[in-house]
C-alpha cells in the first residue's frame, strides 16, 4: 500500500487563528493538537479544530503544498476553508 500524506488546517474557531501542517496520520496528529500533547503554537493559541485537509500521494507534494499555503494571504486561506467547509465544522470526527 502506498503511503498517503495530508496537508491540513486547524483553526481556533470561525475566522480565528490558523495553523497549517502536514502528516501521514491525520487522526493521530489532530488528536495530539486537540489534547495539547505537544507544546507549541497550537497548544498556546488554542488552535484545535480541523477545518480543512487535502490528500497527497507523496511527501514531497504535501510539503510543497504546506509551504505554499503558509505563504498565502490570510484571506486566501479563509476562502479555501469556506469553499469546502462553509460552516467551519470540526472535521476531526470524520477521521475517527
Amino acid at each position: 500500500m502506498e503511503r498517503q500524506y495530508w496537508v491540513y488546517m486547524l483553526a481556533s474557531g470561525r475566522n480565528g487563528t490558523l495553523y497549517v501542517g502536514v502528516t501521514n496520520d491525520p487522526a493521530r496528529r489532530v488528536y495530539e493538537h486537540r489534547e495539547k500533547l505537544i507544546e507549541g503554537f497550537t497548544s498556546k493559541h488554542g488552535v484545535n479544530r480541523l477545518v480543512w485537509c487535502e490528500l497527497h500521494g507523496s511527501i514531497d507534494e504535501a510539503i510543497a503544498q504546506e509551504k505554499r499555503l503558509k505563504r498565502w494571504r490570510r484571506a486566501w486561506k479563509l476562502e479555501l476553508i469556506e469553499r469546502g467547509n462553509p460552516e467551519w465544522d470540526d472535521l476531526y470526527p470524520t477521521l475517527v
